[in-house]
């Protein structure tokens, strides 16, 4: 089995110095399931695993409960633990959830924005641009999964933000098999721009439709194979 990229890992851990070891096995966990640094369909070893994230074995099988709930792991009896399988399917129905909960979050964002938020933002997609120039596939990731968590921050419902972090995660598994596509992280960036312009306009409609035409962006980048 292929170690975690550690570039990869090393992003993905540098803000974690606060966090208890299970939250710490948790996200260097996700992060490489989420940039496909463990393959769907994959079957995987718990020592190896522990020496990949740098983790002791109970943060880690903390980390693997947490992750089976939310569909990125699956523990099969007697066999062990595997990497969720993707599918197409699978990719249409989650992108259907995505419409209804990411036009929720931008209606209720609208109202509630600041400009401390666009602010920040806007550097998030920035760095995603200075990311992508230097072909930085695993910071791309981390730093779209960052703006989109600062968009639910920003709807001010904890539940929703829960629900939309879930559905994020898995939606970069089949983000990231698409990446490599011509211009398709330039579309990314465009359309990230366009909900930060609804939003400073404070014009929940504008950007409802540009949130879902973000997300119907990347049903056709999937379609497209």
């Amino acid at each position: 089995m292929k170690s975690v990229d550690a570039e990869s890992h090393g992003t993905a851990v540098s803000d974690e110095s606060s966090l208890s070891l299970n939250e710490q096995a948790y996200r260097r966990f996700k992060q490489a399931l989420v940039t496909l640094g463990y393959k769907p369909g994959e079957y995987l070893n718990t020592a190896q695993v522990m020496n990949d994230l740098s983790m002791g074995r109970t943060p880690i099988n903390q980390a693997i409960h947490r992750l089976s709930n939310e569909g990125l792991l699956q523990i099969i009896p007697r066999k062990g633990v595997m990497v969720s399988p993707l599918s197409i399917d699978d990719a249409l129905e989650l992108i259907e959830v995505r419409l209804a909960n990411e036009v929720l979050c931008m209606k209720l964002a609208s109202p509630r924005i600041s400009l401390q938020d666009l602010e920040e933002l806007e550097a998030i997609n920035h760095q995603i641009e200075l990311a992508s120039e230097r072909r930085d596939r695993n910071r791309m990731m981390l730093l779209d999964n960052q703006f989109h968590q600062r968009l639910a921050q920003v709807a001010g419902n904890k539940m929703l933000m829960d629900i939309l972090s879930v559905l994020h995660a898995q939606a970069q598994r089949f983000w990231a098999s698409s990446l490599s596509k011509e211009g398709h992280v330039q579309e990314v960036i465009k359309e990230h721009r366009a909900i930060i312009h609804a939003l400073a306009e404070q014009n929940a409609e504008a950007a409802a439709q540009a949130a879902e035409a973000h997300i119907l962006s990347f049903r056709n980048a999937l379609l497209r194979g």
